[in-house]
């Protein structure tokens, strides 16, 4: 396990306190787990996937993630319309673990209303939040 010092918090993303993150897009915004979420998770073994043009509130369930240590439900951070999935983490659900801000990516989504992310963490806010957890 990490220290939180050790965690890699980008700046360029926002977070939710159920450790999903977000980034801008141009018009869509791409959502994936913090590295916080992957170290405490463990070794990911298998990823559940919404389906392209399933639409979501904020704070619903959009998939699961399996890990050696438990099953983790994914709760979106805003809502919106899926417009991808990252298909390559059904055959690669580690790139999770390996690449959480890029080759790991989750799910790419068309925002319902942008102003969602203003309610989101930056990275020394959630970092603070995480200090918390020690």
């Amino acid at each position: 396990m990490k220290r939180i010092e050790e965690l890699n918090l980008p700046m360029a993303v926002r977070y939710a306190e159920d450790h999903e993150w977000v980034r801008s897009a141009e018009s869509t915004v791409i959502i994936g787990i913090s590295d916080y979420a992957q170290d405490q998770l463990g070794d990911i073994t298998y990823v559940e996937l919404p389906a392209v043009g399933d639409s979501f509130e904020r704070g619903d369930e959009f998939g699961t993630l399996e890990s050696v240590k438990a099953v983790s439900e994914l709760f979106m951070p805003m809502g919106g319309r899926v417009v991808a999935v990252n298909e390559d983490l059904g055959e690669t659900p580690g790139l999770i673990n390996e690449d959480p801000y890029g080759r790991g990516w989750i799910v790419e989504i068309e925002p319902s209303d942008v102003r969602e992310m203003d309610a989101l963490m930056d990275a020394r806010t959630y970092r603070e939040m995480l200090r918390g957890f020690e």
